[in-house]
């Protein structure tokens, strides 16, 4: 009996086992090149209400990551925090209040936080 994933691959001519292998590295590669390009530069984690219709928003900023690697970090922390949210323009934002999980979780990876 074939999985979906199987079904998927042979729609589009892709097997099961590269499908799965190109994932995670990219996703480690991603968070990587956005570590590299950060260097020793801090990245700050504010909170906001203001704005936004009292729904609550935590804002990483000074982020030095191209926008793909920008869009793989942010899914990698909306996973991690299970909240929605964005990527663009060198920022994340993260829906509710989620500055000491998101902290932890950039540490971890290597970032310098504030």
């Amino acid at each position: 009996m074939e999985d979906w994933k199987d079904i998927l691959g042979n729609a589009f001519g892709v097997s099961s086992a590269e499908a799965s292998e190109g994932d995670e590295p990219a996703a480690e590669a991603a968070s990587s090149d956005a570590l590299s390009r950060q260097g020793h530069r801090p990245v700050h984690i504010a909170f906001e209400r203001k704005g936004r219709g009292g729904k609550q928003a935590t804002i990483i900023t000074d982020l030095v990551a191209g926008d793909d690697a920008l869009q793989n970090l942010a899914s990698r922390l909306k996973r991690a925090c299970a909240c929605g949210g964005s990527a663009r323009g060198g920022e994340i934002l993260l829906q509710g209040d989620v500055r000491d999980k998101a902290a932890r979780l950039l540490r971890d990876m290597g970032f310098n936080v504030k």
